[in-house]
């Protein structure tokens, strides 16, 4: 008698999109990247989690050009990936540099914290200019409340105080073990401490704090040997990056 298979994660890849060297105060800079990240699992499904900048989406003035620029679509036509080949899109939230290219995977369902689907769909200021990336016509969703298993091994954690309703994500891999991608609910290595300061994009300085917390207590909990700190530019040159990948 034939066995089921178990979805679990089997590999990650490391989607880094861009590097901008921002002026700070104090003749000082701060390399600011992005990037996209893709699960493949044991049952041979492919799980993206966000999908970067749009092309269409205006620069602000003035600002500081981008380096080694690529695109999800980029990443995974190395991997030999068409969008088709995509199975899920984890939204972490609706900024416009994490979902530029949802309408490219229109065959994919869709999953996202339901208390941010809601306030974005009531037409919130800082969504409604993307809002033609991801809220799609006939798009599948599933809304998600709170922490959730949503295949052995891959978690998605409630994480607010960046937006409501923004969610991190633990992937658990045979090898490598826990990895827990921080998305912008911690974006720099530096803030990873009991007494961050709120970036100035954040929508709830406590309830950054708070998620900064739960996910230094999950950290240790879970003996996680790696955070990937989605905007530290930094720390993206260290890491394994695709085609490389994590398992």
């Amino acid at each position: 008698m034939p066995t089921s298979t178990v979805s679990a994660p089997e590999r990650l890849y490391l989607f880094h999109h861009s590097t901008t060297t921002i002026p700070l105060p104090e003749n000082r800079t701060l390399d600011l990247s992005s990037g996209s990240y893709l699960v493949q699992t044991t049952d041979q499904k492919n799980i993206l989690i966000d999908t970067g900048l749009a092309p269409d989406y205006p620069k602000p003035p003035n600002a500081p050009p981008a380096r080694n620029e690529s695109t999800v679509l980029d990443h995974l036509s190395k991997l030999n990936l068409k969008p088709e080949d995509i199975h899920t899109v984890i939204c972490t939230h609706f900024d416009p540099d994490h979902i530029g290219y949802n309408n490219h995977f229109p065959q994919a369902e869709f999953i996202v914290q339901r208390e941010h689907f809601a306030i974005a769909r009531a037409g919130h200021e800082r969504f409604a200019k993307s809002r033609h990336h991801w809220d799609l016509p006939k798009a599948t969703w599933r809304l998600l409340d709170g922490d959730t298993n949503l295949l052995p091994g891959l978690t998605l954690l409630d994480t607010p105080g960046h937006v409501p309703g923004h969610q991190s994500v633990l992937i658990r891999l045979p090898k490598s073990g826990p990895i827990l991608l921080a998305i912008d609910a911690v974006l720099l290595q530096s803030q990873f401490t009991l007494d961050r300061k709120p970036w100035p994009k954040d929508d709830n300085p406590e309830q950054s704090l708070a998620t900064t917390k739960k996910l230094l207590a999950l950290a240790k909990q879970e003996n996680t040997k790696l955070v990937v700190f989605h905007h530290d530019g930094t720390q993206w040159p260290t890491l394994k990056l695709s085609p490389d990948f994590y398992e």
